[in-house]
């Protein structure tokens, strides 16, 4: 990865998180290490549990305040935020990794717990050799201007809306 693009997986439907997390799992099994900085969730979910099995390649550090944020953000969700952005960027800038993933960064811009001249800042920090994907509906319009790829993820359908429940018992 001699350039280390900027990639962003947006719109309205699921498995954006997937897209990025398949990203991550080939970067991996490539010998490359992954850095993700979850925004917005919160908690021991299963994909947390599937790459603590991969933990010599794949770190994960979850920075949001485990509620949604919907309306005014509280304090809380501010300084989750930053903190977040912060321990990614320096995780970007230690040479340690070859992929930074800034899970449902797009939301916390939408959200207002993130400016868009922070994650400015953060992309134009960005080595060469360094992957940086963003998820999450919408994004920074600078951050989009600048990207090298734009995936956007339309629902077609949703189990849900049809009161089907999950098939699986997965979600997302």
């Amino acid at each position: 990865m001699e350039k280390g693009y900027i990639q962003v997986y947006t719109g309205n439907g699921k498995q954006k998180i997937t897209a990025a997390l398949g990203l991550a799992l080939r970067a991996a099994g490539s010998g490359l290490r992954v850095y993700i900085a979850k925004f917005m969730e919160k908690g021991h979910c299963s994909e947390i549990r599937a790459l603590e099995r991969l933990s010599d390649r794949i770190a994960v550090e979850q920075f949001g305040t485990g509620c949604s944020v919907r309306g005014k953000p509280d304090p809380a969700d501010f300084e989750a935020a930053r903190k977040g952005l912060a321990a990614a960027r320096q995780a970007m800038l230690s040479g340690g990794y070859d992929m930074v993933v800034l899970e449902e960064a797009n939301v916390a811009y939408e959200s207002k717990i993130i400016s868009e001249q922070d994650l400015m800042d953060f992309v134009s920090a960005k080595p060469d050799g360094v992957e940086l994907v963003l998820t999450g509906r919408g994004g920074a319009p600078a951050v989009l201007e600048r990207a090298d790829l734009i995936t956007e993820i339309k629902l077609v359908r949703h189990y849900f809306e049809q009161g089907v429940g999950t098939r699986t018992g997965i979600e997302s």
